[in-house]
């Protein structure tokens, strides 16, 4: 898909289709105006059309407009003017690609951008305009036999001469992340019998190939056992897939030598079995998307070289596979982390945290600015946050603000939770230095109280993306969260 902006409406210009506005009662916006007026009155008299107000998500597709040069116009319901926000918005964007997909256009003007929407700029709406018609396009199909065909292949948002370099900049933004956005879905839809941690590893170098300033590297089983990293071990022993970390760095030559960088760190279980306590196999299938963090880790990734921001960003892929086979570790085990911490194992299926426990004390070597770790980490933070914001918990207050501003201005909602002293109390154990688990109650919380322990060195946050990171039932399918987050984080830190 191509995107680009061209400067106010002429009816001169050609194209398939041209989008415009129309708000309740059949309020018209600049561009329709112009276009009834182009059309001498035909618009206005669509106020006998019963089927079409202008209310929120309505959809109106009209042929051979007289006078206009496209050969349609499609117009959008946009509701009440003044009940325009961000996120109808983005409803009427997305009501207008799934419209234009029917329609057989391949090039299209769209005018919804001159929409004035509270409290956001041109940059927010086109970048935000990309983001969502490149979701709706979006499609899995590697492994079927017919593949989907998109005929929609070029959008022009229509801008004034004084929004050009902003809206310039927002297409490069907007491009970028949607990349990085659709590799990270991409990476996690792929079934678990070709993503392993091996896969992950592979799929990193072939990003480095892409890129200059970037190189990967790995840590492997033998390398592991030797630094003492005896609880991300435990993880994949049951498992013929060797665990795997792979370490994704990316240094702009723009910034000085003695940078320190930003860590990232995702969890990457490509399957989760549940092991030895092992999970209902309903919806088994979709433990698949264990490994989402890892693969927003490398969607992230791709995102910063793809911009090549002035920045110094490490991403972990923290790659290993739970399952129940003869070599599996058992509830009762007790650990002993990279950290020298020892870990009682109360359950085989809060295996995650301990993956990232030693991935989290490894990365002290970087000596990081700031770590952050992206995991489907709990079950408990989908039934605390649902499916809408991601659980978020950090040891530092200005990271923590940092993170939620970065949430509300990308859209990808995340929500702080408590990490008070009295939480630590429910890891207690009567044989080891503490527990996996802390019981039923705030389990996410105790989790996030679990990671803390091996994050004292640095400035930490905390993402545990359940309930976020992928879609279940008909829509079944990796949703890219929270790429959009975390680069909005990094973009930020780039211009500061």
């Amino acid at each position: 898909m191509e995107f680009k902006v061209n400067i106010e409406y002429s009816e001169k210009k050609t194209s398939d289709c041209i989008v415009i506005g129309v708000f309740e009662s059949l309020g018209f916006s600049p561009s329709t105006e112009k276009v009834n007026t182009i059309s001498r009155g035909y618009l206005k008299d669509l106020s006998q059309n019963a089927d079409f107000q202008g209310k929120a998500e309505q959809a109106l597709l009209l042929h051979h407009v007289p006078h206009v040069a496209s050969e349609r116009v499609l117009l959008i319901g946009c509701g009440k003017k003044e009940e325009l926000d961000e996120h109808r918005y983005k409803k009427l964007i997305k009501k207008m690609v799934n419209t234009l997909k029917e329609t057989g256009a391949k090039n299209v003007f769209c005018y919804l951008t001159e929409l004035k929407v509270k409290k956001k700029d041109i940059d927010w709406k086109i970048r935000s305009a990309i983001e969502i018609i490149q979701d709706a396009l979006y499609c899995f199909d590697h492994y079927k036999s017919t593949k989907t065909l998109h005929v929609l292949n070029q959008i022009t948002f229509i801008i004034t001469p004084t929004q050009t370099k902003a809206a310039q900049t927002a297409i490069q933004e907007g491009i970028a992340l949607t990349v990085g956005i659709n590799e990270a879905k991409n990476l996690a839809n792929t079934p678990p019998n070709i993503c392993n941690p091996t896969y992950l590893n592979v799929s990193a170098r072939k990003w480095a190939k892409k890129f200059k300033n970037v190189r990967v590297s790995m840590v492997n089983e033998d390398e592991m056992k030797n630094l003492g990293m005896n609880a991300y071990l435990a993880v994949g022993q049951g498992s013929k897939n060797d665990s795997l970390m792979s370490i994704m760095e990316y240094k702009s030559d723009k910034i000085p030598a003695s940078t320190k960088p930003i860590v990232l760190v995702g969890k990457g279980m490509t399957f989760d079995s549940g092991g030895i306590s092992i999970k209902p196999s309903q919806n088994m299938d979709e433990m698949k998307y264990d490994m989402c963090g890892a693969a927003t880790v490398f969607g992230v990734m791709n995102v910063v070289a793809e911009l090549n921001l002035p920045l110094y960003v490490i991403g972990v892929l923290a790659g290993a596979e739970n399952m129940p086979g003869r070599n599996a570790y058992r509830p009762g085990d007790i650990l002993t982390t990279l950290s020298g911490q020892t870990v009682e194992v109360l359950n085989t299926d809060a295996e995650g945290r301990l993956v990232l426990c030693d991935a989290l004390t490894y990365v002290e070597r970087f000596d990081p600015e700031l770590v952050i770790d992206i995991a489907t980490l709990t079950g408990a933070c989908v039934v605390a946050l649902g499916h809408h914001m991601s659980g978020l918990m950090s040891n530092h207050a200005p990271l923590a603000e940092d993170l939620l501003h970065a949430s509300e201005q990308s859209g990808d909602l995340v929500w702080r939770l408590p990490l008070d002293e009295e939480y630590q109390e429910q890891l207690d154990s009567n044989f080891a230095d503490m527990a996996n688990i802390g019981g039923r109650t705030a389990g996410a919380i105790t989790a996030g109280c679990f990671l803390s322990r091996f994050t004292h060195q640095y400035h930490w946050a905390h993402l545990d993306i359940a309930g976020t990171a992928w879609r279940t039932g008909k829509e079944k399918g990796a949703t890219g969260r929270p790429v959009a987050l975390l680069s909005h984080f990094l973009l930020k830190k780039a211009l500061a």
